[in-house]
């Protein structure tokens, strides 16, 4: 059984995630750590309702009893902060969408990564039934052009489209990032940016900013184009199997480090593209170009649930 400590339950995730692992006898939530937002009353609630066995108040403590450490803050500016004990112990870390929100942060986990750490992660929608059906008819080195849809903001849910842009093409390098636009429909904005990768595939991707969208992929190939609208209610069951075999040392498709940052650097590539205009290359990127405030979206997070 893979012993799981979270570390923060900002956002819905922790919760479904629980649910989704009660039903087979492969890992269970048995550890949490809160200093985030949620009250002692909605802390106690979770333990109760999933059978942890221990609220921790230090993050070396919990490091020792645990397995993996998931890293749900919902503030992705203090997840280098959060993975610390757990690194410095050599205890894998799973982290939560968004990874990082800055090249500085991104370069940390690289170094940790280096060191021979094990950093796993990060959006659902890199790992889902929709991609397993695409490898099972075409492969990567087919593809031409990839583009997704998303709505909501501009980062903590958008970073979903290009993850599962790069649960396609898989470990292709990205080159650059271009902001082509905003169209404005009846008072729908809408996003529009495109990626351009070392092997000549192209993607897009769409971001309505005014509520929820479907997540939706058209993977144009050498020989046909695959449509899918991503089953949001199977994505996180798909993401939690992918992580069990990993611990349990059977095939899996979690991704590297080096991929899951290229989300990250895709995306403030992004809007430093907005910012100055044209491609920006990410290998141009620097600590002092725009980044992703996750203290801001924090707070914002925090009111809109009534906190």
């Amino acid at each position: 059984m893979i012993r799981i400590g979270t570390v923060n339950i900002d956002t819905s995730h922790a919760p479904s995630f629980a649910e989704i692992l009660l039903k087979e006898d492969r890992a269970r939530y048995t550890a949490i750590y809160n200093d985030g937002f949620r009250t002692d009353e909605e802390v106690d609630a979770f333990i109760k309702k999933y059978g942890l066995e221990k609220r921790y108040y230090d993050l070396s403590e919990m490091a020792d009893d645990i397995d993996v450490a998931f890293i749900q803050s919902c503030d992705w500016d203090r997840h280098i902060e959060l993975c610390r004990p757990f690194i410095e112990k050599n205890v894998p870390v799973f982290i939560d969408k968004p990874l990082v929100g800055n090249l500085h942060d991104a370069r940390i986990i690289e170094q940790w990564a280096a060191e021979g750490k094990v950093i796993l992660g990060t959006s659902a929608m890199r790992y889902t039934y929709e991609h397993d059906d695409f490898f099972a008819q075409s492969s990567a080195d087919d593809i031409i052009s990839v583009t997704a849809t998303v709505g909501v903001d501009e980062f903590n849910y958008a970073i979903h489209a290009v993850e599962e842009i790069l649960g396609f093409v898989n470990n292709t390098f990205p080159v650059s990032t271009e902001y082509i636009g905003t169209n404005d429909a009846g008072g729908v904005e809408v996003d529009s940016y495109r990626v351009i990768f070392a092997n000549g595939v192209s993607a897009h991707y769409h971001i309505c900013k005014k509520g929820w969208q479907p997540s939706t992929a058209i993977v144009m190939t050498k020989k046909t184009t695959f449509v899918y609208k991503i089953d949001s209610g199977k994505v996180y069951e798909a993401m939690l199997k992918q992580v069990c075999n990993y611990f349990e040392h059977k095939q899996n498709s979690m991704a590297s480090v080096e991929s899951m940052l290229y989300a990250v650097r895709i995306m403030l590539a992004g809007i430093k593209s907005r910012k100055f205009g044209g491609a920006q290359l990410l290998c141009e990127l620097t600590e002092d170009d725009p980044c992703f405030d996750g203290l801001k979206f924090y707070l914002g997070y925090k009111a809109a649930n009534g906190h």
